[in-house]
This record gives C-alpha cells, structure tokens and sequence, in this order.
C-alpha cells in the first residue's frame, strides 16, 4: 500500500468519525429539545426567560420588562417515580404602571411548583404529573408583590408523539389576606396549554397561552397572552443550551394589564444525565 492510498484511508477514517460525532450530537440536541417542550422531563435546566409589554395602566402609558429566572430540578424518587421541583422568580422593572409617572423595579412572588411523576408512560402515552404549588411573598416592592402566602395544587398532562408534544399545565393559589389593610385574598387560576413541534436539527416552534382567572375580582378578569416561539438546541463548548425568541399577543387582559403585542426571549441552560 502506498504513502498515498494510506493517507486517503486515514483521512476517510477521520471524515467518517468526524461525521458520526455530528450525527451524535444531533441526535442529542433532538432529544433534549424535546424533553425541553416536557415540562416534567428528567432534564435539569435553567432558563432565564425575558419578557417586555407595554400599552399598560390606566392611559396605556406604562411598560413593564420581567426577567424571570426558571430553575427545573428532577429528583428520581424511586425506580417508578419522579418529582420535579419548578421555581419562578420574577426580577421587575416597570414604569408608569400607575399612570402618575412613577417606576419599581426589584423582586416579585416566586411560584414553587412540585410535580410527582410516574417514569411510566400511560397505556395510552401520556406523561402526567401532580402535586402542591406555593406561592411565596419575595416582592421588594408593594406594587410587585402581595405581601401573601398562598398555595394550591398543580397538575400537568402531555403526550410526545414523533416530532409534537402537546398537553396542558394547570394550577390554583389560594391565600388568606395578607399585612396590608383591605388586602383582598388571592384566588386564582393559571391554565397554560401548549403545543410544540421539534425538528431533526433540534428547532422547536411552540404554541401556548398563559391564561389567568381571578376569581377574587369584582369584574372576573381574564388575563391570556398567546406567546408564539421559536427555539434551538445547541452546544458551546462543552455547554448544551437552548436559545429561544418569538411574540406574544395579549388576547385578553385586565383593566391595567398589557395590551397588543409583546416581545419574550429565553436563554436555557442544559444539563443532561
């Protein structure tokens, strides 16, 4: 064999090894990017998700950016269980909201969901999980937070079929009133249904709206934006992560809330088993 012909070999080797590393990490970036459209999935990931609406307060003057830090940690109870810890804190900064010129910025409520879940799909291939959620009084701010404790229960169904993942995430908070005089108690229903679809290159378009009913109110207020996404899995370095951006559009809010369009971005941090 010549010096030749032995090198075009090696190089051949190479190219093809080089082309099944490729093909590994694409399969891995697939796979991750749908256990990132599972809410419950055994992935631990730290999204920090940006989100900025205006045409808000009593003039439609006010603007309000949230940048909402998003831990998911699963624990693997036992050969047949899963619980998965979710965490929200809100980081906030808006300006007349109040419509008289005024700005806070600082902390909000930070929701604590725990999901029981079955590592088992259902006969029929659905994914579901069930547990407490808490609410937890960290606004620095009065006009950020409720100074309330509340808690309730949570509950999420989904199924993965080939490229599309689909299902709803449900909870309920109920609190006793709080320090503040004629607080009213919370009473309220979040419902967030999503659809997904996920491509061979790990590129995930998402679907959902994140509606909340007060219960509490005298006017019964709805507050459903529909958030429309598109999102990539890749690697930097040795860091698998997601990058996410896309529109929302708040069909229905309260008498102060957002109104039109809004911008939300996201940034995952990936940290697969």
């Amino acid at each position: 064999m010549t010096m030749l012909k032995t090198n075009q070999y090696l190089l051949a080797i190479v190219a093809l090894a080089g082309l099944n590393h490729l093909a590994i990490a694409q399969d891995n970036a697939e796979d991750l990017a749908k256990k990132l459209a599972n809410p419950i999935a055994s992935l631990t990931s730290v999204p920090f998700q940006f989100n900025y609406d205006e045409n808000m307060g009593s003039d439609d003057t006010g603007d309000r950016v949230l940048l909402n830090f998003q831990p998911v940690i699963p624990v693997s109870l036992s050969d047949d269980w899963n619980l998965i810890s979710r965490t929200i804190i809100p980081v906030i900064t808006q300006d007349n909201v109040l419509g008289d010129g005024s700005s806070q910025s600082g902390l909000g409520d930070t929701i604590q969901s725990a999901f029981f879940s079955p590592k088992a799909l259902t006969a029929s291939g659905w994914t579901w999980g069930i547990g407490p959620v808490f609410l937890l009084p960290t606004g620095t701010d009065d006009l950020l937070g409720t100074d309330q404790w509340g808690a309730g229960p949570t509950a999420v169904a989904l199924k993965q079929s080939g490229p599309w993942t689909y299902g709803v995430l449900a909870n309920h908070v109920w609190s006793e009133t709080g320090d503040r005089v004629n607080q009213q108690a919370i009473n309220s229903s979040f419902m967030q249904p999503f659809w997904s679809y996920t491509t061979k290159e790990a590129v995930t378009y998402t679907l959902n709206t994140e509606s909340t009913y007060n219960w509490a109110s005298d006017s019964d207020e709805w507050a459903v934006p529909i958030n429309m996404m598109v999102a990539k899995v890749l690697k930097v370095g040795e860091q698998m992560l997601s990058v996410r951006g896309g529109a929302r559009y708040w069909a229905e809010s309260t008498d102060s809330g957002p109104e039109g369009w809004g911008l939300r971005m996201e940034f995952v941090l990936l940290y697969p088993k």
